[in-house]
């Protein structure tokens, strides 16, 4: 190990055994107005944002403007012939604030079909990239490419009154929602299709659209992309994605550079990344054991050896969530509706019959119950879109539904630059000991 690295390691084994320490004997004392381990442990329960989409509660799930999932299923406007909601409904309802109507949501697919085009440079710069390079590293440089369209960026330049923030953070938040279904259909058939390309539907739905481009023509997959898009737009604003949107923004960053920032945040394996880690465990499963139908006992003795291996069950536990995610129970209806005898899709059920059980006799997990990424993998996988680390690529699609309606609501309500004091440990020792005040 070369000498620098190793210096800073044995600092860091020093200074982390130190707050340890400090965690065990002070954690519960209020420094300013939170936990000294709240400081240390990621914020954990601190109330210190506003967002105004969505509201996360423990037992129901995810509230989108006060409604949960199974009511925005009964009420939000469907496709002709379908049964799954529009994600253009929910983004009038994170908006606007009010349920919308048929005509509201056929109005945002017209607006987002004509605000659709992607500059051919955009694609030549995704086209720079190696073909090996992840397809997450691939979206955020062609939304950074098409940065050069933001109307904020442009507007700001000229010198701009900050009443006038919102409405050009509104025409980016649309131009942006509009093109992301081809960038994302690009790079799956760049990548995993010879890069033959299809081009645009100008009658589909934004959901319907994006399955077209990617080569899936069943009307299945169709309703599959639409109830996805809605399912993952939004989850409050304490996530990594929305919340690094939404500080990127308060430095009047232009939408395509906040949202950029935040998708980032979400191809981390702790946020986004999950649902590829979901799928890439069931197959590691699958092949350890040698069927493609285990067993509910040759599923517990195989999560057994992953948490004695000192690994997590991936899709399983949620920092708020107490009971199973809405979300997976939303694709669970939909597998069964579609697809009940698929071998991956009843693993993935006889994994939720058999893993909560388990995680609770350890006595340490607040909850033991499956997530969205818990489900949502083996449905793609029915329909052939088996290339999972593509599968965040989506989830980066839907979350800029939440995020971006967000963040025109940041400048519409004149939030301010977002600017959180921090301390160091020697700080923190001084003010243990009453020799400095740390938090004014």
């Amino acid at each position: 190990m070369e000498v620098i690295k190793e210096r800073f390691r044995q600092k860091a084994e020093l200074a982390s055994k130190e707050i340890k320490d400090l965690l065990k004997e002070y954690g519960n004392r209020k420094i300013g107005e939170v936990t000294l381990a709240q400081a240390y442990q990621g914020m954990r329960g601190i109330t210190g944002l506003v967002t105004e989409t969505s509201l996360l509660d423990s037992q129901e799930g995810i509230r989108f403007r006060g409604y949960t999932i199974p009511e925005l299923q009964v009420s939000l406007p469907k496709a002709p012939g379908g049964d799954e909601p529009l994600p253009e409904g929910l983004f009038y309802l994170m908006l606007v604030g009010e349920l919308p109507t048929k005509e509201d949501t056929e109005l945002i697919t017209s607006l987002w079909q004509r605000r659709s085009h992607v500059p051919n440079y955009v694609f030549a710069t995704i086209d720079a990239l190696p073909i090996s390079a992840h397809p997450m590293t691939m979206f955020v440089t062609g939304v950074m490419a098409l940065q050069t369209e933001s109307n904020f960026a442009k507007e700001y330049s000229k010198g701009l009154n900050k009443k006038d923030y919102w409405s050009f953070v509104y025409d980016d938040a649309m131009d942006l929602i509009a093109r992301l279904p081809r960038i994302a259909a690009y790079i799956y058939r760049r990548k995993y299709r010879n890069n033959e390309h299809i081009q645009p539907n100008g009658l589909l739905d934004w959901g319907g659209n994006l399955a077209h481009m990617m080569g899936f023509e069943d009307q299945s997959f169709k309703e599959l992309m639409r109830l996805y898009m809605t399912i993952h737009a939004d989850h409050e604003g304490g996530n990594v994605s929305a919340h690094t949107t939404h500080l990127v923004g308060s430095a009047l960053s232009d939408p395509f550079l906040s949202y950029a920032a935040g998708m980032n945040g979400l191809a981390g394996p702790l946020h986004g990344l999950a649902n590829q880690e979901v799928i890439k465990w069931i197959y590691e499963m699958q092949a350890s054991l040698g069927t493609q139908e285990p067993s509910k006992e040759q599923i517990a003795e195989y999560v057994q050896q992953t948490l004695a291996a000192g690994k997590v069950v991936p899709g399983y536990g949620h920092a708020v969530l107490r009971k199973t995610d809405p979300r997976f129970t939303a694709q669970m209806e939909f597998g069964k509706k579609h697809m009940a005898d698929d071998p991956m899709v009843k693993t993935v059920w006889n994994i939720y019959e058999t893993v909560p059980p388990i995680l609770q006799s350890l006595g340490k997990v607040k909850n033991p119950w499956p997530n969205v990424d818990a489900h949502s993998g083996a449905l793609l996988v029915h329909y052939g879109l088996v290339e999972y680390e593509f599968y965040t690529v989506l989830f980066a699609v839907s979350r800029a539904l939440g995020v971006l309606a967000s963040l025109c609501w940041d400048r519409a309500l004149s939030l301010p630059l977002e600017r959180p004091k921090s301390v160091t440990t020697a700080a923190v020792k001084l003010w243990l000991e009453g020799k400095e005040e740390i938090w004014e």
